[in-house]
């Protein structure tokens, strides 16, 4: 059996993609902060599915939580097979209008969070000399977005760290991806009018939004092995809408 660490469980892609690995037969472990209440809810639900399911508790911008986060679910599991960073926060408005505090918040569990966790499960991955590190971007860290600058810049800021770790950490036998997603019926798209919303499903080629789910298999593929010889790549459900 595999052990998959999914971080952002309680949030749409990071809850469909915990589904994905457990009904694929995968130990997972839930990381959450905020929605206790939601995380405990899918703990239970994925249960049922006879494997393995931890709960696991961390503000991600903390390094020292997110060590004993890592370090909590290896005493728990016997190995550590995949880390999925799903944990993350948005921002809209004009960059000019964005608080120090905001800014670092958002850098904070986009970028910080992703680092600590990475850093936290390197050393069992080297050691094992295997491993699978997946990245959630998004499409406007590889194009920008207008009003959505900080976002972006945490975004992008994920695709060159994935690719870079690629680099260093590929001798050790481990694969690092990343999965930029479009436009995707989750509540970080809520801020959007229905309008909105219909205007980037038309501008979409593929004419919708896309699902979790299709983000979940997206990252249950790269932790496949059929993608054993895929690292330092940026795979993009987004419809047709970047390319």
């Amino acid at each position: 059996m595999k052990y998959a660490l999914i971080t952002g469980a309680s949030g749409g892609i990071g809850s469909a993609t915990a589904r994905a690995f457990a009904q694929a037969g995968y130990g997972v472990a839930l990381h959450g902060h905020r929605h206790r209440e939601k995380l405990h809810a899918l703990a239970q639900e994925l249960s049922d599915l006879s494997v393995p399911v931890l709960e696991v508790y961390a503000d991600l911008s903390d390094p020292t939580q997110a060590k004993a986060m890592v370090e909590s679910v290896l005493e728990a599991f016997p190995q550590l097979d995949i880390l999925v960073c799903c944990s993350g926060l948005s921002h809209v408005g004009l960059v000019s209008d964005i608080d120090q505090e905001s800014w670092r918040k958002l850098f904070g569990v986009n970028v910080d969070g992703m680092h600590f966790c990475c850093q936290a499960v390197l050393p069992h991955m080297i050691h094992r000399k295997q491993g699978c590190i997946l990245t959630v971007s998004s499409m406007w860290g590889q194009v920008g977005a207008s009003c959505e600058v900080a976002y972006s810049a945490t975004k992008g800021a994920v695709l060159a760290y994935t690719k870079a770790l690629a680099q260093e950490v590929g001798p050790s036998n481990i694969r690092v991806n990343c999965i930029a997603p479009g436009v995707i019926a989750t509540e970080m798209n809520a801020h959007l009018s229905q309008e909105d919303l219909d205007a980037l499903a038309q501008e979409t080629p593929l004419c919708r939004m896309g699902t979790p789910e299709e983000c979940a298999s997206c990252a249950l593929f790269l932790a496949s092995d059929g993608a054993s010889f895929v690292t330092g790549q940026v795979l993009a459900p987004n419809g047709g809408l970047i390319v």
